[in-house]
């Protein structure tokens, strides 16, 4: 059962919020001030990250049924959901495969096709022999353009995440192909990506635009990939502005 956190009023609009790879719920926080004045807000952990438990060997298909039973769980039949990288992954594949449960999505600094198996499992196996501390000097860099200077925090919050269950989520990404399943996504839906993201740069934002009817497109400069952190006002307003979109 992944661990979550819901903040906001009981009878506001709820929302969803999922996180990257490496991360906890925690790296909402720059956006929960905003997002609880409007909406009931959820956030959680990914299994084998934060305070989920670690399970293993997943797919990005476990990651989403994981994110249907906390629905069922907490006895919501439609989210809004906002997915950054991994986050976005798994909202792409809730809102393409169970349809009636995601109303309005919003996918930020994400990919539908990310790199290669073998370069995934190859940073599995960093991991697993030398622990999230090995990569997160390298990994940290992908996620903040050079001048931010408020890095610390992730750079801890990374060293924490299980080394199996970083692992295991990297296997998940590498066996990934959402492109096929784009078409079929039909909840309105806001895409977003940082202008100087090397992880997932805004062609991967452009092509999911593509496949997304009536998607619509946000390139944030300034930002690269964790763009919710170093543009937090901006990506709180966009996100605002879609979710409440009648």
């Amino acid at each position: 059962m992944l661990y979550y956190e819901i903040a906001g009023p009981a009878e506001a609009q709820p929302i969803m919020l999922s996180g990257s790879l490496g991360t906890t719920l925690e790296m909402w926080d720059p956006q929960m001030t905003a997002l609880t004045e409007h909406f009931r807000v959820i956030r959680f952990d990914h299994r084998g990250h934060g305070r989920s438990p670690v399970t293993g060997e997943c797919s990005i298909a476990d990651l989403g049924g994981d994110v249907l039973e906390l629905l069922d769980r907490l006895k919501l039949p439609v989210v809004s959901f906002a997915g950054l990288s991994l986050g976005g992954m798994v909202g792409m594949w809730l809102a393409a495969h169970a349809p009636e449960r995601i109303d309005r999505l919003a996918l930020l600094c994400t990919s539908a096709k990310l790199g290669t198996p073998d370069s995934w499992s190859e940073r599995a196996s960093a991991v697993r022999a030398g622990g999230t501390a090995s990569i997160t000097e390298a990994a940290v860099g992908r996620w903040f353009t050079p001048g931010f200077g408020g890095r610390e925090p992730y750079v801890a919050m990374l060293s924490g995440i299980s080394d199996e269950g970083y692992a295991a989520c990297c296997g998940a990404i590498g066996a990934m192909d959402l492109r096929p399943d784009l078409p079929r996504i039909k909840a309105p839906t806001l895409v977003l990506a940082g202008a100087d993201d090397p992880a997932t740069p805004p062609e991967h934002a452009e092509l999911i635009v593509s496949g997304i009817a009536g998607s619509r497109l946000v390139i944030l400069s300034g930002a690269a990939h964790l763009a919710n952190v170093e543009r937090p006002d901006a990506v709180s307003q966009h996100l605002i502005r879609h979710f409440m979109e009648e």
